[in-house]
């Protein structure tokens, strides 16, 4: 038996060695925050929790930054703070930890610090009334505590209450002044309220006072529900999920407060309608009477969120009025609110709000912000629509298309007088007609607006294109005007034939294109499948049809010049009396059919308005007829082929008369 010497001792070779520690023997061996490990037989160099080998100096440990790991999450209602090896939870500025909150960094919760907010009175507003309110205010709010707050929410609707029921010197004041102790009451409200609610346990709360000011509210935790909250004559309906905040936690408020008094307080508060609004007031001859206020049909009510970034919503609020009265047969509701940042003193506005349905008794309005609302009746001057230029209107358009079927047809197939003047006077003759069928049966189908876009869409291409037809009309009267003088019929007879088609509906293709592209949200009206006059969309027809209208008048000036010149130089015997009359009645007709005679739109202005009126509608109305008189029935060439027509008919109609008369005779002879 032997022994073997070792640094421990005398070790016999047969037995275990001991574990050597060599940490404990050199307790430098790791450097920079590095810890010691001592496994068997070794040892090894670690990083202590909260700290990973940095990557470019393997034996050298560096911080991780745990609040961007997320290996360890705070709570939402916390801020993450990253120490040296380690991390910790803290409150937001203005939050504290919720009661029980364990003190651990990953278990910290916090809530919102809730105290009264100022409440301040609106400078340069003398009234003891106002005063003795904003007294008992800050009483409220100098004996605020968080356990109170339903007796302070109690105490503050009622002195509201109190206020409006008794406003003593406030009746007094201006109505400027008033508007603006109005609007301060209002948003100091809502700030109040908006506070002191989140101190409230869970569940629905309702505040009432005798004079009729009236909150209701519900408390409750985050999450996606539809509320209903009813006061008085009001019921709100609106998805919570639409109003919160992506970085709202813990305890959630909605509330509905109704203030009937404070209508007397807004009473000749002037009305801003929104832009579309006008628009759609004047396209109904209607106008809001500018001597006369708007009449409240409602109480005055104001919502409130723990959210106040609640001015672009993305799905409406849905709002219920019970009116107080019944508006009469000239009176237009409005769903509005109460600004108070376009003027110095507030106005009723009804921009991001409308009218979703109305009756007698009640309104339902849907708005995509929060304020305080109202419904508004306002009265409006309606200049009735003439029932004779409706007539008119209908009757001359009907015998127009008749016309234009019937000439259309006589260019289409009478082979003998077809060339390029029949070939222009065709596709007139087909623009106009589904333009005015077109017109007559869908300008009012307002119902689907992507329909109606459609119809106006398709009526500016059909109406331009019978415009430019128009131009190529007047062209080509010009050119054989000019061709009298100077022989190149056969040369300008080829530029027609191959320019013409893709001049004709070519270029309002283009235009109605562009026109489409850029704004095609403008297309349609609320009253008429047409364009919008908005931003000057409507110029996009107007443009090219006063062009138009102006080269025409020019060309057919021109061409009664030459014509007259030609006339003058031939012999008289050439020329009877018939016949210049009956040239001077195409020359005037030619007028119509050019569409110079829309001019008289532009005349219909001060007072001759509605003679202009009359005789646009009804000059307008039958640019068929003229069309089928002066290029069908008036041309000999034309009325040969009617009469050789007719002809054959009347042979036919023998001939069947004959067959029917021989086949009768022949059985009572067997």
């Amino acid at each position: 038996m032997w022994l073997t010497p070792s640094p421990e001792g005398i070790h016999h070779p047969l037995l275990p060695l001991a574990d050597m520690d060599e940490c404990q023997q050199n307790p430098v061996i790791c450097k920079s925050r590095r810890i010691c490990v001592n496994p068997q037989g070794s040892n090894t160099c670690k990083c202590p929790p909260g700290f990973e080998l940095n990557p470019k100096y393997p034996k050298v440990c560096q911080d991780v930054d745990d609040c961007t790991s997320g290996k360890y999450p705070c709570h939402k209602s916390t801020q993450c703070l990253n120490i040296v090896g380690s991390y910790k939870c803290l409150c937001r500025p203005g939050w504290k930890p919720i009661l029980g909150s364990p003190n651990g960094p990953q278990n910290t919760i916090c809530e919102e610090e809730i105290s009264f907010p100022a409440w301040t009175p609106p400078p340069g507003i003398n009234s003891s009334s106002l005063s003795q309110f904003y007294k008992r205010v800050q009483d409220l709010r100098r004996n605020f505590s968080p356990a109170r707050a339903q007796n302070t929410i109690q105490g503050i609707i009622k002195v509201v209450d109190e206020l409006l029921e008794t406003p003593g010197d406030l009746d007094t004041l201006p109505r400027s002044d008033q508007h603006c102790v109005a609007t301060n009451l209002l948003t100091g409200l809502e700030d109040v309220l908006r506070e002191l609610s989140k101190a409230l346990p869970r569940g629905p709360w309702h505040f009432p006072a005798a004079g009729g000011t009236e909150l209701s509210l519900e408390v409750m935790d985050q999450g996606d529900k539809n509320i209903t909250l009813s006061v008085n004559q009001t019921k709100m309906l609106l998805n919570w999920d639409t109003m919160q905040d992506s970085g709202d936690s813990g305890t959630s408020v909605v509330g509905l407060v109704s203030s009937p008094g404070m209508g007397k307080l807004l009473a000749e508060a002037p009305l801003f309608l929104e832009t579309e609004e006008q628009v759609v007031m004047h396209e109904t001859h209607k106008g809001v009477l500018q001597g006369i206020s708007p009449v409240m049909l409602s109480d005055i009510t104001s919502v409130f969120v723990s959210n106040k970034n609640t001015q672009n919503l993305s799905s409406p609020v849905t709002f219920v009025f019970k009116h107080s009265m019944t508006p009469g047969p000239r009176q237009k509701v409005f769903c509005v609110f109460w600004e108070h940042g376009q003027t110095e003193y507030g106005n009723w506005a009804n921009k991001g709000c409308w009218v979703a349905f109305t009756s007698d008794s009640s309104t339902t309005c849907q708005c995509t912000h929060l304020s305080s609302f109202a419904i508004l009746m306002a009265h409006y001057d309606v200049q009735e629509e003439d029932p004779v230029l409706a007539v008119i209107t209908y009757v001359g358009l009907s015998l127009s298309l008749l016309c234009l079927l019937l000439a259309a047809l006589t260019f289409l197939l009478c082979k003998a007088i077809q060339n390029t003047s029949t070939s222009l006077h065709l596709q007139l003759s087909l623009c106009l007609f589904l333009a005015h069928l077109l017109f007559l049966t869908a300008i009012d189908r307002t119902e689907l607006k992507v329909l109606c876009a459609i119809i106006a869409g398709a009526l500016h291409y059909l109406y331009l294109a019978s415009f430019t037809w128009m131009l190529l009309e007047g062209l080509h009267l010009f050119l054989a005007a000019r061709n009298l003088t100077v022989v190149n019929y056969s040369s300008m007879s080829k530029f027609f034939k191959k320019f013409m088609l893709p001049v004709g509906y070519g270029v309002p293709a283009v235009i109605v294109a562009i026109s489409a592209a850029s704004r095609p949200h403008l297309y349609g009206t609320p009253t008429r499948c047409w364009l919008r006059p908005e931003k000057g969309f409507i110029w996009g027809f107007l443009g090219p049809v006063c062009a138009i209208l102006a080269v025409n008048l020019s060309l057919f000036l021109m061409t009664l010049w030459i014509l007259r010149n030609k006339l003058s130089s031939l012999n008289s015997d050439v020329s009877t009396l018939q016949n210049t009359r009956m040239l001077t009645f195409k020359a005037i007709a030619q007028l119509f059919i050019l569409g110079c005679t829309w001019c008289l739109g532009i005349l219909q202005v001060g007072p001759a308005t509605h003679i202009m009126a009359y005789l646009f509608t009804i000059i307008n109305s039958l640019q068929g007829v003229f069309i089928f008189l002066v290029y069908c029935l008036l041309s000999q060439q034309v009325r040969e082929q009617y009469t050789r027509l007719l002809k054959r008919v009347r042979k036919i109609k023998v001939e069947s008369e004959q067959y029917t008369l021989s086949s009768r005779v022949m059985p009572e002879a067997s």
